[in-house]
């Protein structure tokens, strides 16, 4: 299979995941569900870590929690070495009951609120990433009143378009995130931050955008990120020495996305880096990436059972699925693309036009739109590839339906690592 080696077909032409079929997955744990390879993650996790040997400024990725957080998968970011990038209280909260080490969590957000800034500065985490200005001035005000000295990044907009679809382009000018380069907004920022006396600078950070498969976005990103970094510290007369360049780094969806390389990606940036500072007499800063759909979404897989197959003749053929946009919104917000099989055929030859359509009441409820797959039946079960990363993290529960249970497989054995909705936890919280 082209997406995850661990991705096997075995002698009965079952579709496989680190030797567990899936068909007995499915009908041990049930459907809708999501299965994560851990091999693969811990795999990508090392990969990361690894691209950074033999820079000289030293460097850490931060796993980004945004694209699959549960306390299992916080342990196997903490386990190999990384840093966690969260950008809510509720993601913090998880972290913290995940033990998760606090000196190695970074706080993003645009719009933090006041309890989420005192949670995480009660707590210590090691950096957080002010968007605002009105953020800097919260956050100084609460440093003050606790008693406690913030650790401070600022997110910067360098101007580059990377080119993804609009709504996950975030680098250019014209953004809900961070501040502007080309406004000045950003030296004001540092200027009005270096007059709190609660807060300490320790880095700049910039995100461009998600599922960039060219490295030469985050090259000029990284030059222009380096030209205001030392911009300020001449102006100011101050030594900022962490650069994070975001994530971003894209997955491989369907059999005509490129095949990616992420150590030799994240390398190569990291090479331009050092020609830049060797260039310019600068000390190269300590860099931090943010992967997160790079580490999580090719090691996932979500498992359907197939209910209505319908033909309508000369337009085409929908193959109904006992989940849909509440375990995966990615196709009806941007057309996401994915490939998919059948289970139990993955062995047969793809011949059948199918549109994945969902169980809730919405038109729009779509996975996948002609696509092909092996001829389908009722009670088959349909694979999606590569749903690792913002599938179960964007799950809800629209139409009351319950959302899926993780199964995490490792070596031929599988375990759940976060259950299945109840419809008793559905009802809760209702007066």
């Amino acid at each position: 299979m082209i997406f995850n080696k661990y991705i096997t077909v075995n002698e009965e032409g079952h579709l496989c995941i680190e030797g567990c079929d899936t068909t007995k997955l499915a009908k041990e744990y049930g459907t809708p569900l999501y299965v994560m390879s851990e091999t693969t993650i811990r795999d990508n996790c090392r990969m990361f870590t690894k691209a950074f040997e033999g820079y000289s400024g030293g460097g850490m990725p931060l796993f980004a929690s945004k694209s699959f957080i549960c306390l299992e998968m916080c342990r196997i970011a903490a386990q190999e070495g990384l840093g966690l990038d969260v950008v809510s209280g509720g993601e913090l909260f998880t972290a913290i009951k995940a033990g998760f080490p606090m000196d190695r969590v970074y706080f993003h957000g645009n719009n933090k609120t006041e309890q989420e800034l005192k949670m995480a500065l009660l707590n210590d985490v090691h950096c957080i990433v002010l968007d605002n200005i009105d953020e800097l001035n919260m956050l100084s005000a609460i440093a003050s009143a606790e008693g406690k000295k913030a650790r401070v990044s600022f997110r910067i907009k360098p101007g580059v378009d990377a080119h993804t679809h609009e709504f996950i382009r975030t680098g250019q000018i014209d953004s809900k995130f961070g501040f502007a380069l080309e406004t000045g907004e950003a030296f004001e920022a540092v200027k009005t931050a270096l007059s709190c006396d609660n807060i300490e600078i320790i880095g700049f950070h910039c995100h461009i955008g998600s599922q960039i498969f060219d490295t030469a976005p985050f090259e000029l990103a990284a030059e222009k990120m380096l030209n205001f970094i030392h911009e300020v510290n001449s102006k100011f007369a101050i030594d900022v020495k962490v650069l994070n360049l975001g994530g971003g780094f894209a997955i491989k969806y369907t059999e005509s996305d490129p095949d990616f390389i992420y150590d030799s990606f994240v390398k190569k940036i990291l090479n331009k880096i050092e020609r830049y500072c060797d260039e310019n007499g600068m000390i190269c800063p300590q860099v931090l990436i943010e992967p997160g759909r790079s580490i999580t979404g090719a090691a996932g897989i979500t498992l359907y059972t197939v209910g209505a197959v319908k033909n309508i003749p000369g337009i085409r053929n929908y193959v109904s699925i006992d989940g849909g946009m509440c375990d995966n919104p990615r196709y009806i917000l941007y057309k996401a693309d994915y490939t998919a099989c059948v289970a139990s055929k993955a062995d047969k030859p793809k011949d059948f036009e199918a549109t994945i359509a969902g169980r809730c009441c919405e038109t729009g409820d779509l996975i996948q739109e002609n696509t092909m797959i092996q001829q389908p039946n009722h009670g088959d079960i349909l694979a999606v590839f590569s749903t690792g990363a913002y599938n179960f993290s964007m799950a809800m529960t629209y139409n009351r339906l319950p959302r899926p249970a993780v199964v995490m497989v490792n070596k031929g054995t599988s375990r759940v690592i976060v259950e299945r909705q109840t419809y008793m936890q559905l009802i809760e919280n209702d007066i």
